[in-house]
C-alpha cells in the first residue's frame, strides 16, 4: 500500500506532518511521490492566509481527481483547514474519505486503516488536547536541521488571527518530552534545532507558572551532537533579561531572533490587538542587540492574514517605516552604537514581502538605513547587468534581422532599377 503525502503551510504543520510520516511508516506502509502510484493520498493543509487557503483547495481538487479516476482508494484531509472548515470539506467535495482536525493527527494510522475498508470518517479532539509525540518522527529537513515545536496553541487573540480558533489556547510541551525528542534527533545525525511555536518566548507559563524558555535552552544546549540552536516567533514585549542572559552566554545557540512587528502604524496595531507600539517594538530590538554583540534579527512587518488586510485598508493609509525607526532612534542617546542586523522593510501584504539583508553592522541607526538604501542599488544594478546579459544574445539576433531587413529593403528597389536600365 503506497502512500503520497503533501504537507503545506508552516514549519510548525511540518512537524505535525513528520510525526504523521513516523506513525505511518511504523505500520509498514511505503511513500510514493508519484500522485499515479498513490492508494492514499494525504493532504495535512493550511488556512492562515487567504493565499495558504486557496493553495491548499487547489491540491485537494487536485488529488480528487485521481481519486475518483486513478489508482487512488482513499484520500485523506488534516490541518489547518480540515479544522476551520469541518462542515464544508466532505460537502464540497464528496471523493474526501477522512478528515482529521488539528489535534487528531495522531489518529492517522487509525483513519488509513478505516478508509481502506470503505469507511468514511471524520476525527475531531478538543483543541486544548496536547498531542505526547512519538519518538519515531520522520525528518524530512535533510538530517542537519530539524524543528523542535515547543508548543501548541495562542492565548494572544489579535483580531485578525485565527490561529486559537484553529489550533486552542497554548500548550506548552513538557520540558521532559522535549529534551527526549531533542536527544533522538541528536542521534539521528540532527546539528542544528529551530524552536518553532505560536510564541516561544512565553514557553512554560502554563505548564510551570512562568516563562522558562531560557532553563529549556540550557538544557538543550548539554545534549550531545546538537551544534547550533536558533529560536523563532519571538514576541518583542516578552524578552527578559534572562533569556538574553542565556543567548550571550551559551555558544551553541545562535545570536539571531525572529519578532513579529507586524505593522508601522501604532493605529493599526492598537486595531489589530497587537500589545507593543512599533517604535517600542524597534526600540526592544536594537536593545537586545547591545546585549549580544553581533545579533541578527528578523523583524517581521506586515499583515499575514485576510482579516488583517481588511483591517488595514490602503497600505498607504500607514505611515512610512522609515519615519517610524527615526522615532525609535530619538529614544537613544545621540550616536549610540547598534549592533544589529535588520532584515525587513516596509509593509507587505500577504505572502509578498520585501526582505534586505544588511549583514551585521556597528553603526548608527542612520549608517544602518543609509546601508539598506545602499544595498538596493546594488541590487536593482545586479538585476539589470543579469537582465541585459540574459537578452544580449537576443539582441544580437533581433538587431541582426532588422540590419539585413533594412539592406534588402534597400537593394531590392535598386536592383528593380539596375534591371530597367538593363
Amino acid at each position: 500500500m503506497k502512500i503520497l503525502f503533501i504537507s503545506l503551510g508552516c514549519d510548525k504543520n511540518l512537524v505535525d506532518s513528520e510525526e504523521m510520516l513516523g506513525l505511518l511508516a511504523g505500520e509498514h506502509y511505503e511513500f510514493t511521490d508519484d500522485e499515479t502510484r498513490a492508494d492514499i493520498i494525504i493532504i495535512n493543509t493550511c488556512c492562515f492566509i487567504n493565499d495558504a487557503k486557496e493553495e491548499s483547495i487547489e491540491t485537494i481538487l487536485q488529488m480528487s481527481e485521481y481519486r475518483r479516476d486513478g489508482n487512488c482508494k482513499a484520500l485523506i484531509v488534516t490541518g489547518c483547514l480540515a479544522q476551520r472548515y469541518q462542515n464544508e470539506i466532505r460537502k464540497e467535495i464528496p471523493e474526501v474519505d477522512a478528515v482529521l482536525g488539528t489535534s487528531s493527527y495522531n489518529e492517522i494510522a487509525a483513519a488509513v486503516k478505516k478508509v481502506i475498508e470503505g469507511e468514511k470518517i471524520e476525527i475531531y479532539t478538543p483543541l486544548d488536547k496536547l498531542i505526547v509525540e512519538e519518538q519515531n518522527r520522520m525528518v524530512t529537513t535533510g538530517g542537519h536541521f530539524a524543528y523542535l515545536k515547543i508548543a501548541e496553541g495562542c492565548d494572544k487573540r489579535c483580531t485578525y488571527c485565527i490561529i486559537p480558533k484553529i489550533r486552542g489556547n497554548y500548550r506548552s510541551v513538557p520540558m521532559e518530552q522535549l529534551i527526549a525528542s531533542a536527544e533522538q534527533l541528536a542521534e539521528k545525525g540532527v546539528k542544528e534545532l529551530i524552536l518553532v511555536a505560536q510564541e516561544t518566548t512565553v514557553y512554560g507559563k502554563d505548564l510551570y507558572g512562568g516563562k522558562k524558555l531560557p532553563e529549556l535552552l540550557r538544557r538543550l544546549c548539554r545534549i550531545p551532537g546538537i551544534v547550533w540552536i536558533r529560536l523563532l516567533y519571538c514576541y518583542p514585549e516578552e524578552i527578559t533579561d534572562e533569556l538574553i542572559e542565556t543567548m550571550k552566554s551559551e555558544p551553541k545557540i545562535c545570536h539571531y531572533m525572529d519578532m513579529p512587528i507586524q505593522h508601522a502604524s501604532d493605529r493599526i496595531l492598537k486595531a489589530m490587538g497587537r500589545r507593543l507600539p512599533f517604535t517600542r517594538g524597534i526600540y526592544e530590538a536594537t536593545a537586545l542587540s547591545r546585549f549580544a554583540d553581533g545579533m541578527a534579527i528578523t523583524l517581521k512587518s506586515g499583515l499575514d492574514s485576510d482579516e488583517g488586510l481588511e483591517l488595514s485598508g490602503k497600505l498607504t493609509d500607514s505611515p512610512d517605516l522609515r519615519e517610524k525607526i527615526e522615532e525609535c532612534r530619538k529614544k537613544t542617546a545621540e550616536g549610540e552604537e547598534l549592533g544589529a542586523a535588520f532584515q525587513a522593510s516596509g509593509v507587505f501584504s500577504g505572502l509578498h514581502a520585501r526582505m534586505v539583508n544588511v549583514g551585521i553592522l556597528s553603526g548608527s541607526l542612520d549608517q544602518v538605513m543609509e546601508r539598506v538604501a545602499e544595498q538596493y542599488a546594488e541590487e536593482a544594478d545586479e538585476r539589470i547587468s543579469k537582465t541585459v546579459s540574459r537578452l544580449e544574445p537576443t539582441l544580437v539576433a533581433v538587431m541582426s534581422i532588422l540590419v539585413g531587413m533594412i539592406l534588402l529593403s534597400v537593394m531590392l528597389p535598386l536592383m528593380g532599377i539596375m534591371s530597367g536600365i538593363g
